[in-house]
C-alpha cells in the first residue's frame, strides 16, 4: 500500500514517519535506498566510517512529507501492530516504467551521486537515468539547510521537467517554487497502477456524507475523502458537482481505493502540514467540548484554544464494558490529555483514561537525567537489560549497572516482569535513547547530580563510577556521558602503586570536583574528600550546606559542658561565633567503658574537655567523640568514607553499637557498619555473646568478606586475627592511654572528692571497725577514708576475729571510684609486705 506520510522524528537507525488517521510507522535505515544501503554494507564490511555515509539525521529532517510504501506489519508480543515502511523509490515507483514517464509528472528520488555539474538520481525506474542540474537544486539546498550539497540517500520530491530517449533520459527540478505549483493532469497519462501519493489534483465532489465525501480527479479516477480531512472552515459547505483542491494520501493495490485530503497545507506539492507547540505535548485539559461523536472510530473535541482534537474508542473509557455512549453527546465536556499529534491529520490525538491522565511520564521529553523511575523488566540480554517505564518508553541498563557489582548470572536475580527502581544516567529524546541505572548506591545517592561540565564547580562532592582503572589513576563517569579523571596522587591519602588492583569497573565512590575547563570538556576529580572548602565557597552556599560545611568528620575542638543528662553530655563548642551544641554519648568519653562511666560521674557542667572529635550529625545533634582510637584512625586516614571503599582484609578502628544472640554489631566513623558473627568474635569458644563485648566498646575489627548488593561486611574479631604485626607495641599504647585517662579522673576527683585520690592500691591506712555484717564482711571508717564506704570481705579479715570500735591496720586492694567504695585486707602475710620497686632496664 502507498502513502503519503509525514517525518515525525529521525533516529540514527530508523525514521518515524505520522500516517493518515493517527497512525505511525517506522523505515529502517536499510530502507532508504539501494545506494544508502551499498555504503552501509561498505562500511560494515570494512569496518571504519565512510566518508561518503552521512547518518540519517543528515539527510531527513522532522516536518518533511514524504511518500511510503508498507514492506511489512508486524505483531508483538502483548500484541500491538507496527507498521515497516520503505521510501526506497524502486519500492515506491515501482507502478512507473520508462514509456509511461511525461513532463510535469511529479514523483520520489534519492541521491544516486554526486557529479560536476549535478546529481544522478535514482527515481526508481529501471532503464532510466535521471539528473539533476545544480541549477535545480540550489533554492531546495538553502531552505533545507542540510549541507552545500545533497547527499547519497537524500529524498526528494522531484518534478520531470523534460523527458528524452523516449525515457530513457530524464531532466529533473527539486526548485521549490517549480514543485509547489506542479498539478497532476490527465496529460500526463496517470493510471490506478501507477498513482503516487502527494499528487495535487483538481477532483469533483460527487456524494457528500457524515463520515465524509466522494470525488472524482482526473476524469475517471474515484477517491474519498474522511472526515478528518475535510478543510475544517468548508467542511460544513462542500455540495455535490463542487470543484475542489485534493492531494492524494493513500492508494490501496488491491481494492485501488485512493484516499484524499483537502487539508490547505497539503493542496502544494512539497508543503508541511502545521505543527504542534511543544509544550502542548501532555498537556492536561480540564474541559474539552465534544464536536462530534462516530460509533465505529471515536470523538472529536475542540480544545480550549479552537483547536480539534481526536480520541479512539480506547481512550474514551477504561474499558469497553465501562463505556457510555451517551456522554460525548455533542457540547459534553470532558477532562482529557493530549498524548499525540498526527502530522498528517493536523490534529492532536486525546485520552480521556484516567491512568494516562495522571502518568508522571507520557514521552521521553517528559523524563530527565537523574529521575528515579519505576519499570518493568522486559528482557536480559548479553548487553543488558530492557525495562519498560511507560507506553511507549523503553529504556536500557546495562549490563555493567546491574548491580553495584558486576552479576556473572542476572537472570537468577531478575526475572520478566520484575518491578525495579532505576535511576536516569543519560536520556536522548530526539533518539529516544534511555539509559537507566539499577545500583542502589547511585539510585539511593542524596548527592548533587553532575550531568554537564557547567556544573562541575571546584569543591563539588557527587557520585559517579569507575570506568578505567590505569597506572596513572581513575577515570570516573557520571550522568549525561560526563567524566573525569581522578590522578594518581588523588586516589588517597596513601600513596597507590596499582590503581587496577585496587578499583574495579562498575565501582561507585564519592568523589571532589578540583578543577573543570568546560569548554574543553576536562573535568579533574579526587577521592580524597577531607579538604576544606575555601572561604570563597562558602558564602555561595545555603544556610543548611553552611552547617554541613562547618565542621567535617575528625575536626578537633574544645568543648564546654553545658549540661549532664543519663545517656551523655550536652556541650557547646568553643571558639564558635554560632554557640554550636553538640552532644557527647557517655560511650563516646572513653576507649575503655569503665572509664566512660567514671568520667560521666565526676565531670561538672562548666568543666572543659580538650580534643573532641566531630564524629556525626545525626538527628538534632552534632555527634561527638573523645575515643583516642578512634579520633587517631580518623587522623591517619585508616577509615573507610563509604561501603563502596570497604576491601577485604582491611584492619578498621569502631566501637560496638550493638551485641545480639548471633554477632557483634560494630560501627565505623562515617556512619559504615559491619557484623562480627558469632564464630568470629573471639579465640574462645563463645556460649553468651555478652560476656566477651558491651554496647560502646572500642575494638579493631577485620574486614571479612562484603556483599556489596545488599551491602553487607562481615568482621571477625579475634585477637589474633586483628593484630597489625606488632602487637607488643599496641598493647603498651593502650595501657599507656588508660592509665593516661586514669590520671584524668584522678584530677578531677581531686576537685570534687579529695579524699580518695589519696588512696591507691598497697597503701596502709588506720581504720575503725563499724559493723560486722551477717555474710562475715566487715565495715570500716577511718579519717583517711571520710565519706567512703570502706569494706573487707570474710577471707580479707583473715583469721582475727573482730568487733566494732576496734582499730585495725589495712592495705588498700580497690578503690571504686564510681561508687566510692574502698576495698581493704587486712590479712597479715599482705599489711605486712613491704613494696617492691620495678625498675624498667632498656
Amino acid at each position: 500500500m502507498l502513502l503519503l506520510g509525514c517525518i515525525k522524528e529521525v533516529s540514527a537507525y530508523e525514521l518515524t514517519i505520522s500516517l493518515p488517521n493517527g497512525l505511525s510507522g517506522f523505515v529502517p535505515v536499510t530502507q532508504i535506498s539501494d545506494a544508502y544501503s551499498n555504503l552501509l554494507t561498505k562500511q560494515v564490511a570494512q569496518g571504519e566510517l565512510l566518508e561518503e555515509l552521512n547518518s540519517l539525521p543528515d539527510i531527513f529532517s522532522p516536518g518533511t512529507l514524504v511518500r511510503c510504501i508498507v514492506t511489512s506489519i508486524e505483531k508483538s508480543d502483548n500484541g500491538r501492530r507496527s507498521v515497516k515502511l520503505s521510501v526506497d523509490p524502486r519500492k515506491v515507483n515501482k507502478g512507473l516504467n520508462s514509456t509511461a514517464l511525461a513532463a510535469g509528472m511529479l514523483l520520489s528520488g534519492s541521491v544516486l551521486s554526486v557529479e560536476d555539474h549535478g546529481y544522478l538520481i535514482d527515481i526508481g525506474v529501471t532503464g532510466t537515468h535521471a539528473f539533476l542540474p545544480h541549477q535545480k537544486a540550489k533554492t531546495y539546498i538553502k531552505a533545507v539547510k542540510k549541507g552545500p550539497d545533497l547527499k547519497i540517500g537524500q529524498n526528494l520530491n522531484c518534478l520531470i521537467v523534460e523527458v528524452k530517449n523516449e525515457g530513457r533520459v530524464v531532466c529533473l527540478s527539486i526548485d521549490r517554487s517549480e514543485v509547489a505549483a506542479s498539478i497532476a493532469t490527465e496529460r500526463q497519462n496517470w493510471a490506478l497502477s501507477n498513482l503516487l501519493p502527494g499528487l495535487v489534483v483538481k477532483a469533483r465532489v460527487q456524494k457528500v456524507a457524515p463520515l465524509g465525501m466522494k470525488l472524482t480527479f482526473l476524469s475517471y479516477f474515484t477517491g474519498i475523502v474522511d472526515f478528518m480531512h475535510m478543510d475544517p472552515e468548508k467542511s460544513m459547505s462542500y455540495s455535490p458537482d463542487q470543484v475542489v483542491k485534493a492531494c492524494v494520501l493513500s492508494v490501496h493495490p488491491t481494492s485501488r481505493a485512493v484516499r484524499l485530503t483537502l487539508r490547505p497545507p497539503f493542496l502544494h506539492a512539497g508543503g508541511a502540514p502545521r505543527q504542534l507547540p511543544s509544550q502542548r505535548m501532555g498537556a492536561v485539559l480540564e474541559e474539552a467540548t465534544v464536536k462530534t461523536f462516530y460509533k465505529q472510530f471515536g470523538a472529536v473535541f475542540e480544545l480550549d484554544d479552537g483547536t480539534l482534537a481526536f480520541a479512539r474508542l480506547k481512550h474514551l473509557s477504561k474499558t469497553r464494558k465501562s463505556f457510555k455512549p451517551g456522554a460525548f453527546k455533542e457540547g459534553c465536556k470532558h477532562k482529557c490529555r493530549i498524548i499525540d499529534y498526527s502530522l498528517m491529520d493536523e490534529m492532536c490525538i486525546v485520552s480521556l483514561k484516567h491512568q494516562v491522565i495522571e502518568a508522571r511520564f507520557l514521552q521521553y521529553q517528559d523524563i530527565h537525567t537523574g529521575d528515579v523511575v519505576q519499570g518493568k523488566v522486559l528482557s536480559l540480554k548479553p548487553i543488558g537489560m530492557q525495562v519498560k517505564v511507560a507506553d511507549g518508553i523503553r529504556g536500557l541498563v546495562p549490563s555493567l549497572h546491574l548491580s553495584d557489582v558486576i552479576l556473572k548470572q542476572p537472570e537468577k536475580k531478575y526475572n520478566i516482569g520484575d518491578e525495579v527502581k532505576c535511576r536516569v544516567l543519560e536520556c536522548n529524546p530526539g533518539g529516544k535513547k534511555l539509559i537507566l541505572t539499577l545500583k542502589k548506591s547511585l539510585v539511593q545517592s542524596k548527592l548533587p547530580v553532575l550531568s554537564n561540565y557547567e556544573d562541575a564547580k571546584p569543591g563539588l562532592i557527587t557520585h559517579g563510577f569507575v570506568v578505567c582503572a590505569r597506572e596513572f589513576g581513575c577515570i570516573v563517569k557520571f550522568y549525561n556521558d560526563v567524566k573525569g579523571l581522578v590522578p594518581k596522587n588523588e586516589l588517597g591519602s596513601e600513596p597507590i602503586s596499582c590503581p587496577d588492583k585496587v578499583f574495579y569497573e562498575g565501582q561507585v565512590l564519592k568523589v571532589m570536583v578540583l578543577k573543570c575547563e568546560p569548554q574543553q570538556e576536562r573535568l579533574l576529580l579526587s577521592f580524597r574528600l577531607s579538604s576544606k572548602p575555601g572561604p570563597e565557597d562558602k558564602w555561595k552556599c545555603t544556610p543548611k550546606e553552611k552547617q554541613e560545611m562547618k565542621y567535617q568528620i575528625g575536626e578537633i575542638f574544645d568543648v564546654k559542658i553545658l549540661k549532664k543528662k543519663d545517656n551523655g553530655l550536652e556541650v557547646s563548642i568553643l571558639e564558635d561565633e554560632d554557640n554550636v551544641v553538640a552532644w557527647i554519648p557517655t560511650l563516646h568519653l572513653s576507649d575503655f567503658v569503665a572509664t566512660s562511666k567514671l568520667l560521666w560521674h565526676w565531670l561538672q557542667e562548666g568543666d572543659v574537655l580538650p580534643r573532641v572529635m566531630y564524629l556525626s550529625d545525626k538527628g538534632e545533634h552534632i555527634i561527638l567523640s573523645r575515643k583516642s582510637a578512634v579520633i587517631s584512625a580518623v587522623q591517619e586516614e585508616q577509615v573507610v568514607r563509604s561501603f563502596s571503599e570497604i576491601q577485604p582484609g582491611m584492619l578498621l578502628t569502631g566501637y560496638v553499637r550493638n551485641v545480639m544472640p548471633f554477632g557483634v554489631f560494630v560501627e565505623f566513623p562515617f556512619g559504615v557498619t559491619g557484623l562480627a558473627p558469632k564464630v568470629s568474635m573471639s579465640d574462645k569458644f563463645v556460649t553468651d555473646t555478652k560476656d566477651h563485648f558491651v554496647v560502646g566498646q572500642t575494638v579493631i575489627a577485620k574486614v571479612m568478606s562484603i556483599d556489596e548488593e545488599k551491602q553487607r561486611v562481615l568482621l571477625n574479631l579475634k585477637v589474633s586475627e586483628c593484630s597489625s604485626g606488632d602487637s607488643a607495641a599496641e598493647s603498651f599504647a593502650l595501657l599507656n592511654q588508660y592509665f593516661k585517662e586514669l590520671k584524668e579522673i584522678r584530677d578531677l576527683l581531686r576537685k570534687g572528692e579529695p579524699s580518695i585520690c589519696e588512696l591507691v592500691p598497697g597503701k596502709k591506712v588506720h581504720l575503725v571497725v563499724q559493723d560486722v555484717r551477717e555474710d562475715g564482711s566487715a565495715l570500716f571508717s577511718g579519717s583517711s577514708v571520710t565519706g567512703l564506704a570502706v569494706i573487707a570481705t570474710r577471707y580479707h579479715l583473715g583469721d582475727k576475729n573482730i568487733a566494732p570500735g576496734e582499730k585495725r591496720k589495712a592495705l588498700v586492694l580497690h578503690v571504686d571510684a564510681l561508687t566510692s567504695e574502698v576495698y581493704v585486707s587486712l590479712r597479715e602475710e599482705l599489711v605486712k609486705q613491704r613494696p617492691k620497686r620495678v625498675s624498667m632496664r632498656s
